[in-house]
């Protein structure tokens, strides 16, 4: 069966959040969704969650899942909140622990349990959900980061970071646990399947001489024409453009709040004796 997939996007982060529904039971699981931050003000809003949750009712569908590609540096993650909203159980790769164990210490977050309990399910590679009777099948595409998963549902792959459009390439491996020999093996297992498999992307940032966002692609595509990792592009050549790449790349804006948060799961850091919610800025540490 394959799966009605509705995407959102959010400009300021460039984030893809994606609702994934049966269309039989219509029981669906939202995808990487994103908790509006504005890190002048240090405020947080509910815009861009609200907007999934409205088109979920609209289809009068039922929430199941919170699903997390993996723990992403550029969007603070609106799972906690969608969580409370729905009673839909999270889920991410269980490779999470590494990503916790090198961050809890980075921010000092001594609430913080690094073994992945914050989400109610941990995958594995080669686990299977259901939503309704819509099988989605977890794949464990590490490279960006160690706990990286895409989800295969019928015709279609969602892959989170691991892969741009073809003309933007593909995505960084120089965060903690990141492998560039990983990343290769990771998206050349993505594009052994089926040709005309649906790709579907968590960013878009408009490549060179491309006026408008799209975030949707296919197998047949990448392979053809990714700037990247097309076909004939071997290991050791890839790596040497994604690691000498890397080393010209800045920080992401919203790497310090967003690890904070969606290392949690979505949840704030507990709050301090005055009740006031603080995100940490390590000096010195990134």
């Amino acid at each position: 069966m394959n799966p009605t997939i509705q995407s959102f996007f959010h400009e300021p982060t460039f984030t893809v959040s994606y609702l994934v529904s049966d269309p039989d039971s219509r029981k669906a699981a939202i995808v990487d969704p994103v908790l509006d931050f504005d890190p002048k003000s240090g405020r947080t809003g509910h815009k861009s969650a609200d907007g999934i949750l409205a088109a979920a009712a609209a289809g009068g569908m039922e929430i199941a899942w919170i699903l997390e590609t993996h723990v992403h540096a550029d969007h603070l993650s609106a799972a906690a909140y969608l969580k409370e909203k729905t009673g839909a159980r999270t889920g991410i790769g269980r490779a999470v622990s590494e990503v916790q164990r090198y961050f809890k210490p980075v921010f000092n977050a001594t609430d913080l349990e690094p073994d992945g309990r914050q989400f109610d399910r941990l995958f594995a590679d080669g686990d299977r959900l259901l939503i309704g009777s819509l099988e989605l099948q977890v794949m464990h595409t590490p490279g960006h980061t160690p706990a990286c998963i895409s989800y295969l549902a019928g015709d279609a792959v969602i892959v989170g970071d691991t892969l741009f459009m073809p003309d933007y390439g593909t995505a960084r491996c120089d965060f903690p646990g990141g492998n560039a020999r990983q990343l290769y093996r990771s998206i050349r297992r993505l594009l052994a399947l089926p040709p005309a498999t649906r790709i579907f992307l968590c960013h878009d940032y408009k490549a060179p001489g491309r006026d408008h966002f799209v975030w949707e692609t296919t197998v047949a595509e990448q392979r053809a024409r990714n700037i990247h990792i097309h076909d004939g592009i071997d290991e050791a050549a890839f790596v040497a453009m994604r690691e000498g790449r890397d080393k010209t790349l800045d920080m992401p804006a919203l790497i310090i709040p967003s690890i904070q948060v969606n290392m949690r799961a979505g949840q704030m850091p507990p709050p301090d004796s005055n009740g006031t919610v603080y995100l940490r800025m390590p000096l010195n540490r990134l």
